[in-house]
């Protein structure tokens, strides 16, 4: 049978109708990255000033200071201060905007399984960008700045530049926050049922190595930054076992209530209506 241009209209209008309604939300979330960047970018220097507090006070006393050695440096610093702040006070909206257009293609019992892990990504950043902010941030500069003194007749004095020093914030904060993400990560692939927690016990040594490399490699080159954003990452492992245990025993629970319901219904009489 000829296939007709009509028909071809009718199979293709749902999927236009899913990327208009993509579209819609993209925009929705551009225009709230958008305001939040405007807002923001005129409380750039409050922002970066609470940004700065951590090696304010890891300098002595009114010596501390920052420099730029490029003419549009600070510029451009305020710009990036006012995006990475734009983009935390817009992610609820971003989230929810994405959230609205992936749900109605789940099931019930899928919402419910999602659900807790999207409430529990921004508290989970939040604790590891607050533990980057005010534990490992004032260690490592105090650190790094216990390197000031003379050699060879010489001062080695810490100026820092405002490029290098919010790039080294940012790494600090969307490292610890990103990393806190494991257990949801973790918890992800078990319910979907690629790992399993036995897999994860047997494998437990070369995870606690991964976390060490992990932590080496995104943090400063300092022993304090890298330990202390290591042994967080391995309770969050732990934890997450824990959290696997509790998951696979009410699945069980389950499983056998399901089954004792089946194996107690009677059985139907032959030509009876189901």
């Amino acid at each position: 049978m000829a296939l007709k241009l009509r028909d071809l209209d009718e199979t293709q209008a749902p999927l236009l109708d899913h990327l208009i309604e993509l579209r819609t939300r993209l925009l929705r979330c551009v225009l709230a990255l958008a305001v939040a960047f405007a807002v923001c970018l005129y409380f750039a220097d409050d922002i970066f000033g609470f940004l700065v507090r951590p090696l304010t006070a890891a300098f002595p006393q009114g010596q501390g200071r920052l420099i730029y050695t490029q003419l549009y440096e600070a510029f451009f610093v305020e710009l990036k201060v006012a995006l990475f702040a734009a983009f935390f006070i817009s992610f609820p909206i971003i989230a929810n905007q994405l959230w609205a257009f992936v749900a109605p293609g789940l099931y019930a019992r899928e919402k419910r399984a999602f659900l807790p892990f999207l409430v529990a990504t921004p508290i989970l950043f939040v604790c590891g960008a607050a533990l980057a902010y005010y534990v490992v941030m004032p260690t490592a500069f105090r650190w790094f700045l216990g390197f000031e003194g003379t050699v060879g007749g010489l001062d080695i004095e810490a100026l820092p530049g405002t490029g290098n020093y919010l790039s080294l914030v940012m790494q600090f904060i969307l490292a610890f926050g990103i990393s806190f993400l494991l257990p949801v990560l973790l918890l992800l692939l078990n319910r979907a049922g690629i790992v399993s927690r036995a897999q994860l016990v047997s494998a437990r040594r070369y995870v606690v190595v991964l976390v060490v490399a992990v932590s080496a490699i995104v943090t400063p080159p300092d022993p304090g930054s890298q330990l202390i954003l290591a042994l967080p990452l391995l309770l969050l492992f732990e934890g997450s076992l824990a959290l696997m245990r509790i998951t696979e025993r009410r699945r069980e629970t389950e499983g056998e209530e399901i089954g004792a319901e089946a194996g107690a219904a009677p059985p139907k009489a032959p030509g009876e209506e189901v």
